[in-house]
């Protein structure tokens, strides 16, 4: 199966991304072209899942992106990597729950690749680290699913401003802690993007 990879050097606008994943959605479900996996930036936005709440919203002055993913609110921004795909679960296995853990399972390898141990909850969707006797998540996870084709995407903090977080409650969580790859393990993570990809191709083929 055939997975076109993207990547892009510049910060893509959030109704951008979203728009050309759509297109692209619409696209395979014609079979006129191929899965993909992006991997991107966003400018600094807030953005919010079918499931979240306004009370969310801790202020009020945020201009927050309402969208049809799943999930509550979170923050996209700078320093913060971003891989979404289009995967058509027609020609898999038609499990949601098998395809996040694909996801979940592509993050947890590829961070254990920096010597960073993470883990999945199955209560709180995203992957989250053990970090200064804390648990912390690193990573959030928000998958839509249309006509068997799953799109949107997972996000990890690399190095990001995590006050952008005291605005809202992450992922609709009472006082979540939110950490970064840097803060956890100060290296270098230049080759966390092919990373990423060989590891969900890789998973994508199980």
């Amino acid at each position: 199966m055939k997975i076109e990879i993207k990547k892009s050097t510049k910060p893509v606008e959030y109704n951008q991304a979203i728009d050309f994943l759509e297109k692209r959605l619409v696209q395979i479900n014609q079979k006129k072209t191929n899965e993909l996996i992006w991997i991107l930036e966003h400018p600094s936005i807030y953005t919010a899942g079918t499931s979240y709440n306004e009370n969310e919203i801790l202020d009020k002055s945020i201009h927050v992106i309402k969208t049809n993913r799943g999930g509550k609110i979170t923050y996209h921004g700078p320093g913060q990597t971003i891989c979404y795909f289009v995967i058509d679960l027609n020609k898999r296995k038609k499990d949601i729950r098998k395809f996040t853990t694909t996801i979940e399972n592509t993050i947890i390898q590829t961070l254990k690749e920096y010597q960073i141990n993470s883990f999945n909850n199955r209560d709180n969707i995203g992957i989250w680290v053990n970090h200064e006797n804390k648990i912390k998540k690193i990573a959030a996870i928000g998958i839509k699913v249309r006509r068997w084709i799953a799109y949107h995407g997972f996000a990890i903090n690399v190095n990001n401003n995590l006050e952008n977080y005291n605005k809202i409650i992450p992922c609709g969580i009472k006082n979540i802690n939110v950490s970064s790859l840097k803060l956890i393990k100060d290296q270098n993570y230049d080759g966390l993007n092919n990373k990423i990809i060989n590891n969900f191709i890789k998973n994508l083929a199980i």
